[in-house]
């Protein structure tokens, strides 16, 4: 049988990767290297911010998964 995460791996494995494309992308653009440094942090906070945002779904999912899995076996 295949494990089923939700997808949860999935979206934080995609995050990862569009983090370290966009992150080798601008380091190749040509800019000045204070305008990429700059860049940089701000792109590295939006993800952040959203990494956070997945951690905290992942937990809920993981809550609910975790009180219906509870039922489950109250009621056997």
């Amino acid at each position: 049988m295949a494990d089923r995460d939700g997808g949860s791996g999935f979206g934080i494995g995609f995050i990862v990767g569009a983090v370290l494309g966009l992150a080798i992308g601008l380091l190749f653009a040509p800019r000045p290297g204070a305008e990429t440094r700059e860049l940089l942090k701000e792109k590295a906070e939006v993800a952040r911010e959203r990494a956070a945002e997945v951690a905290r779904k992942v937990r809920e999912t993981a809550a609910e998964a975790a009180k219906k899995a509870q039922a489950k076996i109250k009621e056997t």
